[in-house]
């Protein structure tokens, strides 16, 4: 299992992202500083497969990521891009 996350500073305050990699299988969560329960996005919808693929690309640049997850990632925003 591969767990990134990251944060952005919002108008509302700091939100933090979490994607998981787990079994073939990817889930996509947020959270503002503050909340105790993270909110998972089920299914992921395409802005946030690009928020995911650019953090991914981010740390392939620095050698912490495998270009595979990439691969897959750029996979499914072309099939969204079809519908």
């Amino acid at each position: 299992m591969q767990k990134h996350t990251w944060r952005e500073e919002t108008e509302e305050g700091t939100k933090f992202f979490r994607a998981t990699h787990h079994g073939g299988r990817w889930t996509y969560a947020t959270q503002m500083r503050g909340e105790d329960e993270w909110t998972q996005s089920d299914p992921i919808q395409p802005e946030e497969w690009q928020e995911i693929r650019d953090m991914l690309w981010n740390k392939y640049q620095r050698g912490r990521c495998p270009w595979g997850f990439i691969e897959k990632i750029d996979k499914i925003l072309a099939k969204e891009n079809q519908k």
